[in-house]
């Protein structure tokens, strides 16, 4: 069964499209890892978020991914621009009427 991260990073005051530069850009390993997709939005009515939604192959293609070194990279890069307040809700995906 596939599992969906969808959830909410709260940036420092004006750091949003910084953050969302690093998470956007390319990182190794990834898509062979497990990650079917990663998306990356905003929403002009929370100028100080970041929300994103990721599905995988399984929990364990999602804990295993943070061990990468491109994802390594970008949570350095990151975590000096976030608040510290993150959000958001895991679940098992058990269809879709698209595939």
């Amino acid at each position: 069964m596939t599992f969906a991260n969808v959830g909410t990073l709260e940036t420092k005051p004006g750091q949003r499209d910084a953050v969302v530069s690093i998470l956007v850009r390319p990182m190794a390993g990834l898509k062979e890892a497990g990650c079917l997709l990663y998306e990356v939005g905003i929403n002009d009515a929370a100028p100080d978020t970041v929300f994103v939604c990721e599905l995988w192959e399984s929990p364990e293609a999602h804990r295993a991914s943070l061990e990468l070194d491109s994802v390594q990279e970008a949570i350095t890069e990151a975590m000096p621009l976030l608040s510290g307040e993150m959000g958001g809700h895991q679940f098992t995906v058990l269809g879709s009427p698209l595939r």
